[in-house]
């Protein structure tokens, strides 16, 4: 017993002295920390401003090959401002989102702690757990962007030190004049200027909710970048104002109503440094947007040093500036000229015979026309010279009434300007890498032009769009680049029963042609056809999955189920267009177009990565990253080569001469070049879309606002093939020679009559032509069009139309010259009643005879223009 006793004394023993042992170490340890901690703010007391340990620096942006384009400036603007001199509402809009308890901890929340910790465990956004008192601490002595427990730990204690040192006004005041709250803005009184036009001291509940925001990320909740984003937390705010009854429901509602009600949704964001030198403003913004979009936390592109390395490369975009200015010069001096010839007209020719016939019989309703055009000119006057002067003398004498007014008429003449000036857009993309290499967003680029064209725009690309549902056809094994098609006119009846009659440029129709020459010369009729006969679903799904619309809401916002669709009436980006193009030259491989390679910070250390991250998504695609196949693209390509060649494009590309070049031995060589134009309704908007195996570019032309016409000279194919041509040219100075990738299978060569498309004869004298097939898909009858019979009513490789409704066509004139009847439109038939329908019918095809009445219409709520089918 004493020996168990002894030896359970001796276990207490020397557990006691382990446990003091690392007592002793724990202190030990403890008073080390403190002391360090107490080392690092030993000057806190002293400190009674603001503290920056990290100089401010710009922000470089540079090309793909190390060349600077521009700086993003790092001067800031800060304007200090008294806690009490601000509204009561703006710090209850504060508290209310950023820390309700303020008032109450020590400079900490351990609820706040623990649910942003859970929320990273679970991998939810749960809302940080960072107080205001160490929001400020980590802004003034920790490095935000580095997320790690030893940052959160000094960012604690930091917050202690404030909380001893700084009474919670103290605090609170320092926070409200030193966050950043915009683009190089920083504190609420600079913030509100910049965004509301006047001091915090007056803002307005709303506007402190929209203010409040900014603190979490300035770039995403911006309200002129992003105001639906931006009105959404706005509500949250104002929401939990009114939980914490900092406010009333109709007081919120009210100002709410009013800050929207007057929103200027013109106005985009600027900020000090667009006076920086920049060789490339329209893609520098777009870079800009895109770090908006990318950066995280506190992380500020005005004034923290980065590096972002992007995929321009400037003898790229000097070249597209210098075409782009010269096509959009000529396209306004000639739509001015064309304008002052219209008006010159009237006035000499159309007014006098008015005023004379209001003389005659006394119709003083139009003999009033003189007094209106000089009062149209006295009007336009006063918008133009006399109105600049009275909003200079309204804002020095602060006359607000009369400002309203000037305001109105400058508004006034925005939209003029907007639908009287031809603007332009072009963008250039690496095939194989989706790199952007070149981008013009407008005519101009300065505070009051700043809209993107070319990535924002929702523009009409018209014929421009017919190669994304030819691809839809190919695959269908029924049709081929030789297929037979007749361009003759034909009545089509939309799902609603609405008759549709599509017209060729200038009303010529060709008679029998090969689906190839259909697609190179742009023949509206044999187009539709096409569309007809794959019927909407295949088209629309071929097409969204080519411009990148997969979502089945967008798709039918975008593509309307009806006949038009197939001369291209939606809305799509230049940037849309040119990725849709580019898969075809990237063998079918999908192409995602991007401006940020990486983003190093003041230290030269990559912190994001978005390149990567696309290479890892398209990776982790496998087979999937084929959007179409590559013998599907190489068909199209192939077709799309011989618009360049002889159709459309031609005249633009200059194929004799632009697309030659010669090699480091001085051989000459021909670049391989396809693409396809587009004019749109009255003229009103024109493409060039084209690729070689190197680059795709996008150029268009155009409108801001829709209702005014470049003309009938100034199409795809005359004014904005020329410079598609001139500038891909010059971007392929000096790079080897190379071809279009054939694949290895699937495809098979096959010489045809260019007449029947079928295997050339002896008796054959139309010539002949190299096709690309899918193999199985290839003819294998001998042409029979040149031995004076015709096979009427065969299969598909027979002269025997596709389909020809509500006409009968003398089969004879199929083979001589085709005149265009004459088509009374005011007696189309209505479209057939039947129980039965077809197999087609539910892709939008009404046939005679057969038909279905749908539930809906199948505009689906979108408002269609008045089409004018004279398209190129």
């Amino acid at each position: 017993m004493a020996f168990h006793a002894g030896r359970s004394n001796g276990k207490g023993t020397i557990v006691v002295r382990i446990v003091a042992a690392l007592t002793i170490i724990i202190a030990v340890i403890i008073g080390i920390g403190l002391g360090l901690s107490l080392a690092e703010t030993v000057n806190i007391k002293n400190q009674e401003n603001f503290v920056e340990f990290a100089p401010a620096l710009p922000t470089k942006i540079v090309d793909a090959n190390g060349i600077i384009i521009t700086e993003f400036s790092a001067e800031e603007k800060r304007e200090l401002v008294s806690l009490s001199e601000l509204p009561k509402h703006l710090i209850y809009a504060v508290l209310s989102r950023e820390d309700p308890d303020f008032y109450n901890h020590k400079g900490f929340s351990i609820r706040g702690i623990a649910r942003a910790a859970f929320g990273k465990l679970t991998g939810r956004n749960l809302g940080g757990g960072s107080t205001i008192t160490q929001q400020v601490a980590g802004t003034l002595y920790t490095d935000r962007t580095e997320y790690t427990i030893s940052r959160k730990i000094k960012e604690l204690w930091w917050a202690i030190q404030m909380e001893r040192r700084y009474t919670k006004n103290e605090i609170l005041e320092i926070y409200l004049n030193y966050m950043i709250m915009g683009p190089g803005t920083y504190g609420v009184e600079a913030a509100s200027k910049y965004f509301f036009g006047h001091s915090a001291r007056e803002i307005t509940l709303a506007e402190a909710a929209i203010l409040v925001v900014q603190l979490s990320s300035p770039s995403r909740y911006n309200p002129l970048d992003n105001p639906n984003t931006a009105m959404s937390r706005q509500l949250s705010v104002l929401d939990r104002m009114i939980e914490f009854g900092y406010t009333t429901p109709e007081e919120a509602e009210a100002s709410f109503n009013e800050y929207w009600d007057n929103y200027d949704y013109t106005r985009v964001s600027t900020s000090a440094y667009y006076s920086r030198d920049d060789l490339a403003p329209w893609f520098s913004e777009y870079v800009r947007r895109e770090l908006g979009q990318i950066m995280y936390g506190t992380m500020d592109y005005y004034r923290d040093g980065y590096t972002v390395i992007t995929t321009l490369d400037l003898q790229h975009q000097q070249a597209a500036a210098k075409y782009m200015e010269q096509g959009l010069r000529r396209a306004n001096e000639e739509y001015s000229k064309s304008q002052g010839t219209r008006l010159d007209h009237a006035e000499q020719v159309y007014i006098p015979i008015i005023d004379l016939l209001s003389l005659c019989f006394d119709l003083d309703g139009i003999h009033a026309t003189s007094d209106a055009q000089n009062e149209q000119k006295a009007y336009s006057r006063y918008n133009k010279v006399i109105n600049p002067v009275v909003d200079m003398a309204a804002l020095v004498f602060g006359i607000q009434d009369l400002k309203v007014i000037t305001n109105s008429a400058f508004g006034e003449l925005k939209t003029a300007a907007e639908k009287n000036t031809v603007e332009g857009a072009l963008i250039a993309i690496e095939n194989e890498t989706g790199y952007i290499k070149a981008l013009i967003g407008g005519s101009r680029f300065d505070e009051s032009n700043q809209y993107i064209r070319a990535t924002q725009g929702r523009l009409m690309p018209g014929s421009a769009f017919k190669p994304l549902y030819y691809s839809a056809a190919i695959d269908t094994r029924e049709f081929t680049a030789a297929t037979l098609i007749y361009d003759l006119p034909v009545v089509f009846y939309n799902e609603d029963g609405t008759p549709y009659i599509p017209l060729n440029f200038r009303g010529e129709w060709k008679g029998p042609v090969l689906l190839y020459e259909a697609l190179a010369q742009s023949m509206n009729v044999a187009s539709v056809k096409i569309l007809d006969e794959i019927g909407f679903d295949a088209a629309i799904d071929r097409a969204g999955d080519l411009l990148g619309i997969t979502d089945p809401d967008a798709k039918r916002r975008t593509f309307p189920r009806v006949y038009p669709l197939g001369l291209g009436i939606i809305s799509v980006s230049p940037l849309q267009m040119a990725r849709a193009f580019a898969i075809f030259a990237n063998q079918g491989r999908e192409v995602t177009p991007i401006a940020i390679r990486t983003v190093e910070d003041r230290n030269g250390k990559v912190i994001l990565d978005p390149e990567r991250e696309l290479r890892v998504q398209q990776r982790r695609l496998g087979n999937e990253i084929q959007v179409i196949s590559p013998q599907n693209a190489y068909i199209m390509t192939t077709m799309l080569e011989k618009t360049v060649e002889t159709g459309t494009l031609a005249h633009g590309a200059g194929w004799g001469s632009k697309f030659t070049f010669r090699d480091e031995n001085g051989k000459r060589f021909r670049m391989p070049a396809a693409g396809k134009t587009g004019t749109t309704q009255n003229w009103s908007d024109a493409w060039a879309v084209g690729f070689t195996p190197y680059y795709t570019a996008a150029l268009w032309f155009g409108f801001d606002k829709p209702g005014n016409s470049l003309g009938v000279s100034l199409t795809g194919s005359t004014l904005v093939g020329p410079i598609w041509g001139d500038f891909m040219r010059e971007i392929h100075m000096g790079l080897p020679e190379k071809q279009f990738v054939r694949p290895t299978t699937g495809i098979i060569d096959v010489t045809v009559c260019r007449k029947s498309g079928l295997l050339k004869s002896p008796a054959c004298n139309s010539g002949d032509i190299t096709l690309p097939f899918l193999e199985g898909t290839q003819p294998t009858r001998y042409c029979d069009v040149h031995q004076d019979q015709i096979n009427v009513g065969g299969s598909s490789s027979t002269l025997a139309p596709l389909y020809i409704d509500t006409m009968v066509i003398d089969q004879e004139a199929l083979l001589g010259e085709i005149t265009m009847p004459h088509l009374d439109l005011s007696s189309l038939p209505a479209a057939p009643r039947s129980s039965e329908t077809d197999s087609r019918s539910s892709q939008g095809r009404t046939t005679t005879g057969s038909t279905r009445q749908p539930a809906q219409s199948p505009y689906y709520g979108i408002e269609l223009p008045d089409y004018n089918p004279l398209l190129d």
